[in-house]
């Protein structure tokens, strides 16, 4: 069930953050998303803590992408990790660039 939840919120064109709301990474990974002109449900945030799996989310979370903590940030298929890869994409000017060539921006 975990690994069809997960895989049914990962899209091509599309951003998915699997979080949560506790987390001060996640905030400060939807603080950052937030912030940027998504095209209308481009953009979605996954609280892993409204289901019954979560545990095996982020089991599932960590074969797909090495780490089983979230933030997992998604751009389309590609895992481009948690808040820190975020933040590191974000001030070297790659993150609008990456999102603009996705697609997803106004």
């Amino acid at each position: 069930m975990a690994q069809e939840f997960v895989n049914s919120k990962i899209h091509p064109g599309k951003v998915v953050v699997f979080i949560k709301p506790t987390c001060p990474y996640c905030r400060k990974t939807q603080q950052i998303l937030s912030e940027l002109p998504f095209k209308q449900g481009l953009l979605e945030f996954v609280d892993i803590t409204a289901t019954s799996v979560m545990s095996a989310i982020q089991d599932y979370l960590q074969q797909l992408t090495g780490a089983r903590t979230v933030p997992r940030v998604f751009m389309g298929k590609d895992c481009i990790g948690g808040c820190s890869d975020l933040i590191a994409l974000q001030q070297s000017g790659e993150l609008s660039k990456q999102l603009a060539d996705m697609g997803v921006l106004e």
